[in-house]
């Protein structure tokens, strides 16, 4: 069973009489058994006979079967003998097992440093998982918890653990995960993991499959310089700022309409809308920021319903593309700076915002935010980043955020505010 709930509370918010004692003798009834409804209503209906107090419950069920924890305080000598009798008779009419083990006191108090560990895997496999529990292990974390968040588009696990600081875990585990081929993610247990309502994400190569400069090449004939100079730009390699001039050089000429065909070509992400939806409807504010071009992104904002979105415009004089951008350039630095824009404005703490990339000039970016998650990044990126996701769906990043597969379902069929 996980710790008890109890041992969450301040004791000096309850009173000294309700705080169970580490001496107090207490009853662990188990029941084992195919889930159906009733089992864990008439379980306490027969233990209420006998005037005990519950002090932690726990139900599990995986493939039909239920596990049900029941921890309450131990009845009078007399009476324990007839309780035990009363609850093995109740399951054997039931068609359930039940165990019943005597003890002191509630679970041990779980140790100082809490974190969320969100293990991805495509398929998640039992040595994947053997791996990522023995690394924990080895930190001085203890597994109190462990859920499947989702089983689909990926498999998504997360295990709650204590007794070490995350930092540290994070630092194991990212080895660990990109040694056995799985994602792990490691955040700080907390109300404020639920409190980030503000995600800023790339476009090219994040929320679409495409780079929208080499879509405009095409159209000029140019695609494969172009192509050249954006892949040494993504690795680092080059200034972007200095490499977007040349790039955008290369279209000069180009008729205006060419934006619209652009438009048509631009491919989103699998799991981009189901991101983007399930977020929204769950009460996030949602952005973008590119080192691509407005003509672009405007019309993904709209189209998608965006509440933010920002990066470089060409110039169009006379129904031509100049070969020029005008305003602001939004490089590495602008990534990072209109993410604090776009947090200032949504009234968002930085530290409650989560940034999504995968280029060098996102990096700015990633280490700003309160998580920065590289999606199918390149190596330098995934190094820096809080995590990394290396399969081709967008939406698992919301299995990182603490939402389930169930969460998703019923946000895309239009419930509103699950999170209020």
């Amino acid at each position: 069973m996980s710790a008890s709930q109890t041992s969450d509370v301040p004791t000096s918010d309850v009173p000294a009489a309700d705080v169970p004692a580490s001496d107090v003798p207490t009853l662990l009834v188990k029941i084992f058994g195919k889930d159906r409804p009733g089992i864990t209503a008439g379980l306490f209906d027969t233990l209420a006979a006998y005037s005990v107090d519950v002090v932690d419950i726990e139900q599990v069920v995986s493939r039909g079967r239920l596990v049900l924890c029941a921890l309450v305080t131990e009845p009078t000598v007399a009476s324990q003998g007839e309780l035990r009798a009363t609850v093995h008779s109740w399951a054997e009419s039931m068609k359930l097992q039940a165990e019943i083990i005597s003890g002191t006191g509630d679970n041990r108090p779980r140790g100082e440093g809490r974190s969320h560990v969100t293990v991805l895997g495509h398929p998640l496999t039992a040595e994947q998982t053997a791996a990522i529990a023995a690394r924990i292990a080895e930190t001085g974390g203890n597994i109190d918890r462990i859920f499947r968040l989702a089983k689909y588009p990926v498999t998504a696990v997360e295990f709650a653990v204590s007794g070490c600081e995350t930092e540290p875990l994070r630092t194991a585990l990212a080895t660990g995960a990109h040694s056995v081929g799985v994602d792990v993610a490691v955040v700080s247990a907390g109300l404020h993991r639920r409190a980030q309502r503000l995600v800023v994400m790339d476009v090219d190569s994040t929320l679409i499959q495409d780079e929208v400069i080499e879509l405009f090449a095409a159209h000029a004939g140019c695609e494969d310089k172009v192509a050249e100079v954006t892949a040494a730009a993504m690795r680092g390699e080059l200034d972007f700022e200095q490499s977007l001039h040349a790039r955008v050089e290369l279209l000069a000429g180009l008729d205006a309409s060419v934006v619209d065909k652009v438009r048509s070509e631009v491919r989103l992400t699998p799991g981009a809308r189901t991101l983007i939806r399930t977020l929204k409807r769950l009460g996030y504010q949602v952005g973008v920021v590119s080192g691509g071009f407005t003509q672009v992104t405007d019309d993904l904002k709209e189209k998608l319903g965006l509440d933010f979105a920002q990066a470089n415009t060409l110039e169009i004089v006379d129904g031509r593309l100049t070969g020029r951008v005008t305003g602001e350039i939004v490089d590495r630095a602008g990534k990072a700076r209109l993410l604090r824009r776009f947090a200032e404005e949504a009234g968002v703490p930085l530290a409650q915002t989560v940034a999504i990339g995968d280029g060098a000039n996102d990096l700015d970016m990633l280490n700003a935010a309160g998580l920065g998650v590289a999606f199918n990044a390149k190596p330098v990126v995934r190094r820096a980043a809080d995590t990394a996701v290396n399969v081709p769906f967008l939406d698992t990043v919301l299995y990182l955020l603490g939402i389930t597969r169930e969460e998703v379902e019923a946000a895309d069929g239009g419930a509103e505010d699950l999170l209020h």
